[in-house]
C-alpha cells in the first residue's frame, strides 16, 4: 500500500495515547470483565485494574510499585493489547514514521519526493512494545542514541546532522510503549536524560540542536521501598510521572491458589499420574503466607509467588519420582513430598542477619512446618483448646491416645520415597482423627490418609506434643519428652 491509498481509504492517525484511551472505553462499553481485559491478571480487580486503567484513561505516564513476584511486568507488558492490531508506517524509517506526520529526516525526504507513491509498511501491534531492565550500566546511547562520527564521515555530513544519528530504543519506540523496569536501579545521569521525553516530548543528543518530537507512552516499575528512598529517583522525574500505583500480593488463600494453578507445571501426562490432596495444596500455599510473616525474612525484598509455584512442582515432582520408583501409576503428594521440596523455598527468600545465623535451609524447614501448622488448626481441634473438640470429650482427649502412643517409646519413620505403608494406620486413633476433621462425612478419597495422618503427626510436632528429626531415611516422629531428656540421661 501506498501513502495516497491510505489516504484514500480514510484512515486517520491518532497519538498512542488516544488510541489506548478509545479502545479501552470500547472494550469496557462493550461489557468485557476485568479478567477478559487483563488475561492471567488475578486479585487484582477490586484493587489494581481500576487505577490502571483510570491511568491509561487520562492518557498518563505510570509506575507500578510493588514487591517481586506481583505481576508487575505481566501487567505492563499486557497493555498492548489495547493498541490496533496494526498500524501503517513509512517504509524504510527507523522511527515508525506516521505516513502523514513524519518526525524523521528520512521520512521527510521519502514524503518530498515520494508524494502519495510512499511505500509503507504494517507494523503489528507487539512490535510497538519494548522494555529495558534499568541496570547502572544503562547508558544514554542505549535509551536515547548517540552521535555517531563514523557514520557522518562515511555519508559526509556535520556532526549536528540526523544523518549521524544512532537512535536508541525509545526513540525507535516512536507510536508505541516504552517500559523500563526496575526505575531505581538507573543511574541519576541517564534519569535526567528521561525529563525531556515524559514532559516535553521530545529527545535530545549530545547538545546538538537535534529535537524529535516522539509518540511514546512510557511505564514504569519499581520497588517502593527503593523507589521512595531518597536519592534512588530525583525528585523531577518523580514528579513527571503522572500516576503511581501500588501493586500487592493475594489478598485470599483462593485467589493465592488461582494463581499458582495458572503458572505452575501440573499437567504433566506422563507415567504417573499425580494427585495433590486440598490439604496439602492448601499448605503450600500458606508456606508463602508464613515467610510473609517471618522475622527471619526480609519484608522490603518481598516473597515471590514464584515460591508456591516452585513448591508445588517440586512437590509434585517428588511424587511423580517416588511412583516411578515403586512401579506405581497413580501416588498422592504428601507432607513428606512438602518437605523434600525445600530447595524451592531456600531460594526464594531473603534473610535478615538472625535468619543468617539459622540458615536458609532451617528457615526454610520452620517455614513450611508453620504452613502445615496453619492448616492443621484450620480443620483439627487446636491441643488445650476445648472449643473445638468433638461433642462430650475434651480437646486434649482428641490426641491423647496418639500422644500416649509416643510416650511408650513407640516412633515412626516417614519415608521420603518409601511407599505409604500400614505403619501410620497403626497408630492409634491416628486414622479417626484424620477422617473426621480431614475428610469429607467422615471419609476421604483413596490414598489420602498417610497424607492426612502425616498433616496430624506434624500439626502435633508444631504444638510441641512430639519430636521430630529428619535423617537420611526419612522423617521421624516420637516422644517430645524422651527427646528432651536424653542429653541429660547422656
Amino acid at each position: 500500500m501506498t501513502r495516497g491509498a491510505l489516504r484514500a481509504a480514510g484512515w486517520q492517525s491518532r497519538t498512542v495515547r488516544d488510541e489506548l484511551r478509545e479502545n479501552l472505553l470500547r472494550a469496557i462499553q462493550t461489557g468485557m470483565s476485568a479478567a477478559e481485559r487483563w488475561p492471567g491478571v488475578l486479585g487484582y480487580d477490586d484493587t489494581v485494574i481500576p487505577q490502571l486503567e483510570q491511568a491509561i484513561l487520562s492518557k498518563h505516564d505510570f509506575i507500578l510499585l510493588g514487591l517481586r513476584g506481583q505481576a508487575k511486568t505481566r501487567i505492563l507488558r499486557q497493555i498492548v493489547n489495547f493498541l490496533d492490531p496494526e498500524i501503517p508506517a513509512l517504509d524504510g524509517c527507523p522511527l515508525n514514521d506516521d505516513p502523514f506526520d513524519p518526525i524523521s529526516g528520512a521520512g521527510h525526504r521519502l514524503v518530498a519526493e515520494a508524494g502519495d507513491a510512499a511505500p509503507l509498511r504494517w507494523i503489528p501491534r507487539e512490535e510497538r512494545y519494548r522494555e529495558k531492565l534499568a541496570t547502572p550500566d544503562v547508558t544514554i546511547a542505549d535509551l536515547i542514541g548517540d552521535v555517531d562520527p563514523i557514520k557522518a564521515a562515511s555519508r559526509r555530513v556535520t556532526l549536528d546532522d540526523e544523518e549521524a544519528l544512532n537512535f536508541g530504543l525509545v526513540p525507535r519506540t516512536n507510536r508505541g510503549i516504552f517500559a523500563i523496569n526496575e526505575l531505581p536501579d538507573l543511574s541519576q545521569r541517564i534519569q535526567v536524560g528521561l525529563l525531556n521525553i515524559l514532559e516535553e516530548r521530545d529527545v535530545q543528543l549530545r547538545g546538538f540542536p537535534v529535537r524529535i518530537p516522539l509518540d511514546t507512552m512510557l511505564v514504569f516499575s519499581a520497588n517502593p521501598e527503593d523507589y521512595t528512598n531518597r536519592g534512588s529517583i530525583i525528585t523531577p522525574l518523580r514528579d513527571r510521572i503522572a500516576s503511581q500505583i501500588l501493586t500487592h500480593y493475594p489478598t485470599s488463600l483462593d485467589t493465592a491458589r488461582a494463581i499458582t494453578d495458572q503458572e505452575a507445571y501440573a499437567e504433566r501426562g506422563g507415567p504417573v499420574t499425580v494427585h495433590v490432596p486440598s490439604f496439602v495444596r492448601e499448605a503450600i500455599e500458606e508456606t508463602a503466607i508464613q515467610a510473609r510473616d517471618s522475622e527471619f525474612v526480609d519484608q522490603s525484598s518481598g516473597v515471590s509467588v514464584r515460591l508456591t509455584i516452585a513448591l508445588l512442582e517440586n512437590v509434585i515432582s517428588s511424587a511423580e519420582r517416588r511412583g516411578l520408583l515403586l512401579g506405581q501409576e497413580r501416588v498422592t503428594a504428601r507432607i513428606a513430598d512438602l518437605f523434600g521440596a525445600i530447595g524451592a523455598v531456600t531460594g526464594k527468600i531473603e534473610l535478615v542477619f538472625e535468619g543468617e545465623r539459622e540458615g536458609p535451609a532451617a528457615v526454610a524447614e520452620r517455614i513450611l512446618g508453620q504452613g502445615v501448622q496453619a492448616v492443621f488448626q484450620r480443620y483439627c481441634p487446636a491441643p488445650y483448646d476445648a472449643v473445638k473438640a468433638p461433642e462430650g470429650a475434651e480437646a486434649d482427649d482428641v490426641y491423647k491416645s496418639i500422644v500416649d502412643w509416643f510416650t511408650e517409646g513407640n516412633q515412626i519413620v516417614v519415608e521420603d520415597q518409601g511407599e505409604d505403608d500400614g505403619r501410620l494406620l497403626a497408630v492409634p486413633e491416628l486414622t479417626d482423627v484424620a477422617r473426621t476433621y480431614l475428610g469429607t462425612d467422615d471419609r476421604l478419597p483413596d490414598g489420602e490418609l498417610p497424607a492426612a495422618c502425616e498433616l496430624v503427626l506434624e500439626g502435633l510436632h508444631q504444638a510441641s506434643l512430639l519430636s521430630k528429626d529428619r535423617s537420611a531415611d526419612g522423617i521421624t516422629y516420637g516422644d517430645m519428652l524422651k527427646r528432651m531428656f536424653a542429653g541429660f540421661e547422656d
